[in-house]
C-alpha cells in the first residue's frame, strides 16, 4: 500500500514540476507569443486550466503525503 502511494507520489510531483515551469513568469505560454505586459491579467483559457490543475495537483499531493505518513501506523 505504502508502496502504491509512493510511486503515485513521484508521478504527481513530476507531472507538479512539469505545470510550474510552463507558469513560469515571462518564459510561460503568455511570454511565448510575445504577450510580456507588466499589467494584470485575468487568466482564460489554458492559462486558468494549468493554473487550476496545479492547485488540484498541490492538493493530491498533501493528501498523498498524509496518507504516506499515517499508512505504517494505520495497516501494521
Amino acid at each position: 500500500m505504502v508502496t502504491v502511494i509512493n510511486i503515485v507520489q513521484i508521478i504527481i510531483s513530476i507531472t507538479l514540476i512539469v505545470i510550474l515551469l510552463l507558469q513560469m513568469k515571462g518564459e510561460g505560454l503568455s511570454g511565448a507569443f510575445g504577450n510580456d505586459s507588466p499589467v494584470a491579467h485575468q487568466r482564460r483559457g489554458l492559462e486558468a486550466t494549468l493554473y487550476n490543475l496545479t492547485i488540484a495537483l498541490a492538493a493530491i499531493f498533501l493528501l498523498l503525503s498524509l496518507a504516506s505518513a499515517l499508512a505504517p501506523r494505520l495497516f501494521q
